[in-house]
């Protein structure tokens, strides 16, 4: 059993690593495609790239330590809790819908500014992260642990999910996990085409203290409603919104978009929830085709907003609750 070293020597042995040009670590960076698509990875260290079969084999077991919010809910479906994971920035901990997966876990600091001493002090075996969010620390990280990043721009959280799976030898694991999830969404698919018929158009929307935003067919929310159980989305949605993952309305538009239903995601804070009260109130939201027929829904922003195996399908649990209850 690994002993936590004293927080003196932690902070000079940090010091160490960081300055040193650090022989332990090295990175494998993945580039993922569909989920037939090979994978290619590469060494930083190296600078070559090597084959799929030579990729480090990690131990489900091993100490791991999660520098990406995605990729510690992607070893969570797979049954793998991290010895430490990053924290979510909005709540300053752990994610509240995995929150309860992750007791006894160390919190190892927000994506975009984690706690190193943290992850010394974890002494892990292998560092999982990924590219667009924590690629600037990799670095730093190799001379702690070997790191294994993956690029979240890549391919969809079902090829995260299945290309996790292939480090730490779970591959069935990942295989039954997407096809319960496919199974359910085709339950899912069905309730809501019973409730609001065939070809009803649909919106997502996002409330915040100071703004409205109609969510895009993007990540994160776009993939699950409009592939997933292909909804048709309102007129326009596309040009609106572009590549980017919402567009920020004038509440006073929303007639104009004429859907049918309404997914309603209010930010989880006072003010959010103040402002939303009021505008409900307001005729404009009163006398919305979605509103006078009660076809809104209120999701749960911390799962939809979750782009990561275990946060889609508890999304797809989610709406499935919602449309139980019609």
């Amino acid at each position: 059993m690994k002993t936590m070293l004293k927080p003196i020597f932690v902070l000079i042995i940090l010091a160490v690593m960081l300055v040193a040009c650090g022989s332990k670590g090295n990175t494998v960076s993945n580039s993922v495609g569909s989920t037939e698509d090979s994978v290619t990875q590469s060494t930083n260290t190296e600078n070559s790239e090597i084959s799929a079969e030579d990729a480090p084999q990690v131990d489900p077991n091993s100490v791991i330590a999660s520098m990406s919010i995605h990729m510690t809910n992607n070893l969570l479906a797979l049954g793998i809790k991290p010895a430490g994971s990053a924290i979510g920035g909005g709540v300053g901990d752990f994610l509240p819908h995995v929150a309860d997966l992750l007791e006894g876990s160390a919190r190892l600091g927000v994506v975009t500014s984690p706690d190193m001493e943290a992850v010394l002090a974890l002494e892990p075996d292998y560092i999982f992260t990924d590219s667009h969010f924590g690629g600037e620390f990799l670095d730093k990280l190799e001379k702690i642990a070997p790191v294994i990043s993956t690029d979240l721009d890549e391919g969809t959280w079902r090829d995260h999910l299945l290309q996790t799976a292939s480090y730490v030898g779970l591959e069935q694991n990942a295989k039954d996990f997407i096809s319960k999830y496919e199974e359910k969404t085709t339950r899912v698919k069905q309730m809501i085409t019973d409730e609001l018929g065939e070809g009803a158009k649909v919106m997502a929307i996002r409330v915040s203290a100071k703004e409205m935003r109609v969510m895009s067919m993007n990540r994160p929310m776009g993939p699950i409603m409009y592939q997933d159980l292909g909804l048709t989305p309102i007129d326009g949605l596309a040009a609106m919104t572009g590549d980017e993952p919402y567009a920020v309305i004038s509440k006073e538009v929303l007639p104009d978009m004429d859907a049918d239903a309404i997914f309603l995601i209010v930010n989880n804070d006072a003010d959010a929830e103040r402002s939303f009260e009021e505008f409900s109130k307001n005729p404009i939201w009163s006398n919305l085709k979605a509103v006078k027929n009660n076809h809104v829904y209120v999701l749960d922003g911390q799962k939809w907003l979750d782009y990561s195996s275990i946060g889609q399908d508890m999304a797809m649990d989610d709406i499935e609750q919602l449309f139980s209850k019609q």
